[in-house]
């Protein structure tokens, strides 16, 4: 989209154009684009397929992100004052770098424009506190910190080579790997064989297999395996409980690893937690978090993200432009609104 940033409103029935800002989330499957107007209110929200740069590629992230904008901001057309952008797969200053050249010719990216990784919305969705840590686990796992000084702690956060370990892609394998194990009597018996066999209608693990390894079954579907793990860990299966506790380890190592780099032990500090694994609140995830962080840093308490990270992204959107707590307040309740549709316009 190369067109002025202030749409033409002939067409736009009672529209008038105003000045707003445009707020961009988006992850590995799904992508968020508001346009808020400065007083807060939602103006335009669209849907999208994901994002990442890691995955697609930079040039179809920002075709993608392009045709969403256009169609937000046809929708209410406003001239922009800001705009934010958080991407997963922003994880290296080089990778932020790089979008922004890939996007430079946008109308709704300039200099002044904010870009960088998806995980400070989530923190700004859980809270305001300019002390504060986040870690997301969905398909992936990360973390970042922030001081009120503006310091910040991150992680490369490009899987096993850069020493993560965690989310929907590690817990789906495993849940493979021990099924395998116990389907051909390298390891204990464990229920998660039985339930792998019924979520992929396989009439046997090495079946599924064979299937993955000739690509008759795609690939994403040993990351949707992961929910099981929960279900046997919470039947009572050790097997199961073994691996929820590793994750519940590794988030906590994350984010107190994120508190110590900042000087934070010592001070109560939110430890925002988001994702779809972490989402769903499994009992014994979140209870293994909570007892790790209290042996280690025990004046820091969780605050659990349901919501989706572009409510953090449009207050951070609003916040850069210098709008005031009434507007950040206003748009804080209309981006968390049920059942929220896209293609509003006011």
């Amino acid at each position: 989209m190369r067109a002025a940033t202030t749409h033409d409103v002939s067409q736009q029935g009672d529209l008038t154009a105003t000045s707003g800002v445009l707020a961009i989330d988006g992850g590995g499957s799904k992508t968020d684009v508001v346009v808020l107007s400065l007083e807060g209110a939602l103006l335009a929200r669209e849907r999208g397929t994901g994002t990442n740069p890691q995955v697609i590629g930079v040039r179809e992230s920002v075709v993608v992100l392009d045709g969403l904008v256009e169609r937000a901001l046809t929708r209410a057309p406003v001239t922009l004052l800001g705009s934010s952008v958080y991407l997963a797969g922003m994880d290296l200053p080089a990778e932020i770098a790089t979008f922004r050249r890939a996007a430079a010719a946008q109308s709704w990216l300039s200099d002044a424009s904010v870009v960088d990784v998806d995980l400070f919305a989530l923190l700004r969705a859980g809270t305001s506190a300019p002390d504060a840590v986040a870690v997301v686990c969905g398909t992936g796992i990360n973390a970042v910190g922030v001081r009120a000084d503006g310091a910040t702690s991150r992680f490369a956060s490009l899987g096993r080579v850069s020493g993560d370990w965690g989310g929907g892609g590690d817990l789906g394998a495993e849940v493979l790997w021990h099924a395998v194990r116990a389907e051909d009597g390298r390891g204990p018996q464990t229920a998660l064989r039985e339930l792998v066999l019924r979520h992929c209608s396989a009439s046997s693990v090495g079946e599924l297999v064979q299937s993955l390894h000739f690509g008759h079954v795609p690939a994403r579907t040993v990351t949707g395996l992961a929910p099981l793990l929960f279900e046997a860990a919470e039947s009572g299966d050790p097997i199961a409980a073994s691996v929820v506790d590793r994750q519940a380890e590794e988030i906590a190592t994350m984010a107190v690893t994120s508190l110590r780099r900042l000087d934070l032990l010592d001070r109560s500090v939110p430890v925002v937690l988001g994702g779809s694994v972490l989402a769903a609140s499994h009992p014994g995830l979140i209870g293994g978090i909570e007892r790790a962080l209290a042996g280690r840093a025990p004046l820091a308490h969780i605050e659990l993200v349901t919501a989706p990270p572009i409510l953090g992204a449009g207050l951070l959107a609003l916040e850069h432009v210098g709008a005031d707590g009434r507007a950040v307040a206003r748009a804080a309740r209309e981006l968390s609104a049920p059942g929220l549709a896209t293609g509003i316009a006011r």
